[in-house]
């Protein structure tokens, strides 16, 4: 699968400019990566650039979505954006509803790490690329 890149530059706590996309996104499905989405300032900058490049379709991931300050409203009103996917590390906020929202319990991930410590067997494998 090929791997596209954003070069950014965080001014502040919600200004992040991203300069290029490295990688060739022209037509492409795209599927964006984050550890946190908080205020989705980055996001929305990516966003921008990704619309810029004519990408076919976009879906957007993170691990913690904090989704403050109304952060998913403005990732989820972009008609460039399919579906937002997070994992429940974070409780969301009451307002953080929309259609394109998918939250994936980390609940069988930690119990499969408990079972594995308690019996003696490797965590390490648990993310081993299969």
């Amino acid at each position: 699968m090929p791997v596209a890149a954003a070069a950014k530059e965080r001014l502040s706590d919600d200004k992040v400019v991203i300069s290029s996309i490295i990688g060739d996104v022209r037509g492409r499905d795209v599927i964006v990566l984050d550890d946190e989405i908080a205020r989705g300032s980055t996001i929305v900058e990516l966003l921008d650039r990704l619309a810029e490049h004519d990408v076919a379709s976009v879906r957007v991931a993170c691990t913690h979505g904090l989704f403050a300050d109304g952060a998913l409203a403005r990732i989820a009103e972009r008609d460039d954006v399919l579906e937002i996917v997070c994992t429940n590390t974070v409780p969301l906020p009451e307002a953080a509803t929309s259609a394109k929202l998918t939250e994936i319990s980390i609940a069988p991930a930690l119990a499969e790490a408990v079972r594995r410590i308690h019996n003696g067997e490797s965590v390490r494998l648990l993310f081993d690329a299969r």
